[in-house]
């Protein structure tokens, strides 16, 4: 098994602080080892894409699904239809026809926007959207002349010691 160095990942991948270990430790769990195979692109600060080489599937044989911040990609491959008869006699066979589970734990406040199958690639789009209350938030100097900081603090009581 292959074991990969997340370390350089780990400090460009805003949103995914946790994501580069918790990967590498579910590669070693599952018993999938390596397939398919898959990066991860961070397209911009919030922005980032999954990409999984899906040979041979098509877009009724793929489910995506979230869940409690957990990515969940599960691939089943229809049964051959062809009966014994008509069925090539195949010299080599390189091409996985199996089915597959891959899963993903997404960072907090990180959603999936979209997927797209094109060539056997599988892309999904991924965005971290902070809620208002954690965004940073600049504060003007001079601030306490503001009509609205001025009414907030008014109407608080304080203790007289």
């Amino acid at each position: 098994m292959l074991n990969y160095d997340f370390t350089p990942l780990s400090r460009s991948f805003i949103g995914f602080d946790r994501m580069a270990g918790l990967i590498d430790n579910a590669a070693k769990l599952s018993g999938t080892g390596s397939y398919p195979p898959y990066n991860i692109a961070q397209i911009n600060d919030d922005e980032y894409r999954i990409e999984l080489a899906v040979a041979g599937f098509g877009d009724t044989d793929i489910d995506i699904e979230t869940h409690e911040n957990v990515l969940t990609i599960i691939g089943t491959k229809a049964v051959n239809e062809n009966t014994p008869d008509t069925s090539p006699e195949y010299l080599h066979r390189g091409i996985a026809e199996r089915g597959f589970e891959r899963r993903f734990q997404l960072a907090d406040h990180v959603i999936v926007t979209g997927a797209d199958l094109v060539n056997g690639m599988l892309s999904i789009e991924l965005r971290r959207e902070l809620p208002e209350a954690m965004k940073p938030r600049r504060i003007a100097i001079g601030a306490l002349h503001d009509k609205n900081l001025t009414n907030q603090k008014s109407s608080r009581k304080r203790k007289v010691a």
